[in-house]
């Protein structure tokens, strides 16, 4: 599959976990509820009709299998590692770029995929992906995946903008005024990548082949063109509710976004809309991940199986804003979701999309590339104006 690399998955396991054994026992066979589950998981993601009534995935499996689900946000995949890390969590809905580290820590346990009895109806895209599949072993199960897109006020673009200059170059935007104070950027390391994509679609003498996969000369580009952007971004964003009212009330007119916040924005009447620019995009395909040491393991496959089986799948796509895991969600009339709408949210541009991944300094492109520490202590240093 374009654009997923299992090596790397593997020179991540050899980096992080060297000479030690992945595998923390496999469950076997799934015994009496609990009683809850307690999940880390993106805003959004886990909706039992408080934000819209009609947006409700955790009622009806709270009745039928006596657990309470328990959520805790985290707006970053950082944030996410962190609290795994901490522990008192069973479940996560982690991107890739933090799943393997959690599996190299030994925050994850394996997946006995024979008891989650809708794992074949996982897209086939999906269900070994390097950044929950190590050596054969599966750590999670798909949960949901979407492009990071462009998201733009239509009052200042009235033709959705081509390409991502738009964020990171200097210039005049169609209304005559300048970007300069009302573009944002992620605020996550992983935002590195989305520079180095760009990079590669307009500088491609550099060489890049992935945009996780960068050696110095690559790696330094990319830092130079986030100083860059630094000087035109009003604010760096990770909250998507905090994004949503700068786009409502701070007079933000671009940024990437997740679609989550352009649904929710144009629901409210916004002039807000997205697009994938010619230069491609970055994206995220969320995985549902075991703690190690979950106090709740039975209600936790029980969630599992439910995220796959359940109207889940379908509405959340429509909810969120991005694609079910389950193909046949977009089309079999088990929630509000439509083939036109699976379409709209990107469905069809898989090959486009490079999903995010944790750079190693052993990767598949070239001989050494910079490893994420440094992705992460440097991109501090930009939004620090260094």
């Amino acid at each position: 599959m374009k654009h997923i690399q299992t090596g790397c998955a593997t020179a991540l396991v050899a980096v992080l976990w060297a000479g030690s054994s992945l595998a923390a026992q496999m469950m076997t066979e799934i015994g009496a509820p609990e009683g809850q589950v307690n999940i880390v998981a993106w805003p959004g993601y886990i909706e039992r009709g408080e934000t819209m009534a009609e947006f409700d995935w955790v009622t009806g499996f709270e009745k039928a299998s006596g657990c309470k689900v328990n959520v805790k946000t985290a707006n970053t995949s950082d944030e996410m590692v962190a609290l795994m890390n901490e522990g008192g969590f069973d479940l996560v809905t982690a991107s890739g770029d933090a799943s393997l580290r959690m599996v190299a820590g030994g925050r994850i346990q394996p997946i006995n995929i024979d008891l989650v009895p809708s794992w074949n109806t996982v897209d086939p895209r999906l269900q070994n992906a390097p950044w929950f599949t190590v050596d054969g072993v599966h750590y999670g199960v798909p949960y949901q995946w979407g492009p990071n897109v462009l998201m733009y006020n239509t009052t200042v673009f009235p033709e959705a903008p081509t390409s991502w200059n738009v964020v990171f170059e200097e210039m005049n935007l169609p209304d005559g005024k300048p970007n300069a104070g009302r573009v944002q950027a992620y605020d996550g390391p992983i935002h590195v990548a989305d520079a180095a994509q760009y990079l590669m679609y307009h500088q491609p003498d550099l060489g890049i082949k992935s945009p996780y996969e960068l050696n110095q000369k690559q790696y330094e580009a990319a830092l130079d063109l986030l100083r860059q952007q630094r000087k035109l971004v009003g604010r760096y964003w990770h909250d998507a509710f905090i994004q949503i009212d700068d786009f409502k009330n701070e007079g933000v007119v671009a940024s990437g976004s997740w679609p989550f916040q352009v649904n929710l924005l144009a629901g409210d009447g916004a002039p807000v809309a997205s697009t994938i620019p010619v230069e491609g995009a970055t994206g995220w395909a969320d995985t549902t991940m075991m703690h190690v040491d979950a106090a709740n393991p039975n209600c936790s496959y029980l969630w599992i199986e439910h995220t796959l089986s359940s109207n889940l799948q379908s509405d959340l796509s429509v909810w969120f804003g991005a694609n079910p895991v389950v193909p046949a969600a977009c089309n079999d009339g088990r929630g509000m979701q439509t083939a036109e709408g699976c379409t709209t949210n990107g469905f069809d541009e898989f090959e486009r999309i490079r999903f995010w991944t944790t750079p190693v300094s052993s990767c598949e492109s070239q001989d050494e590339c910079v490893p994420y520490y440094r992705w992460v202590s440097d991109y501090i240093g930009v939004i620090g104006g260094r």
